[in-house]
């Protein structure tokens, strides 16, 4: 069977919760993918009504409180996306006979070196009769993939009439299981680490073995930041008869959203260590695979491919290139500047212009994830405001009305959230009996009120968007996770604008002060072992030293790969040379001084 080519050689991430909750709608048609997050069943029950009315189709409210609910919603909002999806795209290609058309758009959109546009230009040459072309486009037209994501932290146990429901009703199962009960022909990125009673629940759903012609319907997608998770995870489901259809490799902390910050690891030397090994991989990767397919009964003879893909702090056409040329990447992930395309992804305009002004002194990682993982946050934002005020009216915490992130236990046993009010009230009053001297008070207070209710206010724009009126408890607050890269974009654009951007037809930064994405991370890096180092208090036990010192190391052969890698430069990327050797020494200088700092603390 002929392999399709693709339109683009970049996709658009998960942004928050409502961020990127419709944006396939916005971009498949183009050919450009994009993921859904599957977090939050209640606004996507309400987004599900949205385009049932756009689709002047009827609309049946799925109920909480029928069996199954969250899993029944999930799969019909991705059927209804699906549809909507199907009906613009076939619009699209019928109009290639109009000048101006959606159709123009699509191949205007291509890279400047497009395959696919040449193949078509050379078929149109020859073949001019409409059902000819039509013909063409319907076998080789792609459309963008409507891909979802499950963070397989987020599984908390649910209950009906006080008793605890079976796992495969956990918030991650239950969406796991819409996905699969689908009609989608996608993928679903796992992220935020391994969740092996999640991994095992793959294998009851048919679509993610091959069918009759070695074709899986849904595919699975890693997003992962060193190469050894790859590698352990990638067998934890070979080993169950699933295939890892991409690697996603993403920064560890120059990226959006959470921050999983590695030890060290740097995303250059991560790439080098996939690309050097991507063939071995796949050879042992499928070698378990094929045994445990065998197993099952299932015939495994060709060898499925898999795909490396990387995001994180990418914010140029040179960079987007190299990417791809040198570690041979099959996608690049734009995530954080097409938070300024409000055609594409839901944006409130408060939360746009706070996106165009801030620097890099409004961009920082924070503790208010409920997780306990850091957080990419921006001064400013309204969902910290509001955070901020019931502080000061002594009723800190949220009413918590998705329980999302509800994923600790209370002293009964019951699932709650560290930034719901019912927690901090009570670790307060807990607090309160300790009698700590002021400044002890004030520090561990703050501790207890840093979380705050983002799986709430991460989805809210998308209601403010779309005329969704939030209830009450829900509030118009908007909390929003951009990268450090958004500092060095500054204004609204179009999808046609940052396609072009992406493609060095145009440039839509306007500084010119800012750093190399590997040099971004860089830095970033050494200010987390900055903050680290904040935060030793007395001698360090033996866990800590081997933590430090195979920090020390990983940063230390990273930071000589790229002096190496420098010398790879070459093209329009090479300008950048001096100023990256430049910021390589003044980096390793300042990271190796707080080692220094480091094993003097050690011997303390």
């Amino acid at each position: 069977m002929e392999k399709q080519l693709s339109a683009h050689s970049f996709h658009i991430p998960v942004m928050g919760i409502g961020f990127t909750v419709d944006t396939p709608v916005k971009v498949a048609k183009y050919g450009i993918s994009s993921v859904i997050s599957l977090v939050d069943d209640k606004l996507i029950e309400r987004m599900r009504k949205v385009y049932c009315e756009k689709l002047e189709v009827p609309f049946q409210v799925i109920s909480s409180k029928i069996d199954d609910y969250r899993a029944k919603r999930i799969t019909s909002y991705l059927n209804t996306i699906d549809q909507t999806v199907k009906n613009k795209f076939a619009e699209l290609k019928k109009s290639f006979l109009d000048k101006s058309s959606e159709f123009e758009k699509y191949f205007e959109m291509l890279p400047n070196f497009s395959e696919l546009r040449a193949k078509f230009e050379a078929f149109i040459e020859k073949n001019t009769v409409k059902e000819d072309v039509l013909a063409w486009l319907d076998k080789h037209l792609p459309q963008g993939s409507i891909d979802v994501n499950i963070m397989t932290k987020l599984d908390r146990e649910n209950y009906k009439d006080g008793e605890t429901l079976p796992v495969e009703f956990n918030d991650a199962h239950a969406a796991l299981r819409g996905f699969a009960q689908s009609n989608l022909n996608s993928s679903v990125v796992l992220s935020a680490g391994m969740n092996p009673r999640l991994y095992s629940y793959i294998e009851q759903f048919k679509d993610f073995y091959p069918n009759e012609i070695g074709i899986l319907k849904k595919q699975i997608i890693l997003k992962v930041s060193d190469y050894r998770s790859a590698l352990i995870q990638g067998k934890f489901l070979a080993k169950k008869g699933l295939w890892i259809s991409e690697f996603r490799i993403e920064s560890g902390l120059n990226c959006g959203g959470h921050a999983f910050a590695t030890n060290g690891f740097l995303l250059g030397p991560v790439l080098e260590e996939f690309k050097l090994n991507r063939v071995a991989l796949k050879k042992e990767l499928f070698e378990i695979y094929s045994k445990a397919l065998a197993e099952k009964g299932f015939d495994a003879q060709k060898m499925p491919d898999v795909k490396i893909s990387v995001q994180g702090g990418v914010g140029t056409a040179e960079e987007h290139e190299f990417l791809l040329q040198y570690y041979q990447v099959d996608s690049v992930g734009w995530g954080t500047p097409f938070l300024l395309v409000p055609e594409v992804v839901n944006v409130d305009d408060h939360t746009l212009q706070l996106l165009c002004n801030a620097t890099e002194k409004d961009l920082y990682t924070s503790r208010v994830s409920p997780l306990g993982v850091l957080f990419n946050n921006v001064r400013g934002n309204t969902m910290d405001i509001k955070k901020m005020r019931l502080i000061a009216e002594g009723k800190p915490g949220s009413v918590c009305p998705n329980g999302n992130a509800a994923i600790f236990k209370d002293a009964n046993g019951k699932a709650i959230c560290t930034a719901s009010r019912s927690f901090q009230k009570n670790a307060i009053q807990q607090l309160d009996a300790k009698n700590l001297d002021a400044e002890s008070y004030q520090k561990e207070f703050e501790a207890i009120t840093m979380p705050a209710c983002i799986c709430n206010s991460l989805g809210t724009a998308a209601m403010l968007v779309n005329g969704i009126e939030p209830t009450k408890a829900q509030g118009t607050e908007v909390a929003v996770c951009p990268g450090p890269a958004m500092a060095y974009f500054s204004e609204p654009v179009s999808l046609k604008r940052m396609v072009a951007h992406i493609y060095g037809r145009e440039n839509i930064i306007k500084r010119t002060d800012r750093p190399n994405m590997f040099m971004k991370e860089l830095r970033l890096y050494v200010d987390y072992f900055k903050q680290q180092l904040k935060e030793i208090s007395g001698p360090l036990d033996k866990k800590q030293i081997s933590y430090f010192n195979e920090y020390r190391k990983n940063m230390l052969d990273g930071i000589e790969y790229y002096k190496g890698l420098v010398l790879e430069f070459k093209g329009k990327i090479e300008h950048v040379k001096t100023n990256f050797l430049k910021e390589i020494s003044i980096l390793e200088n300042e990271f190796k001084s707080l080692t220094i700092l480091q094993t003097q603390a050690a011997k303390a």
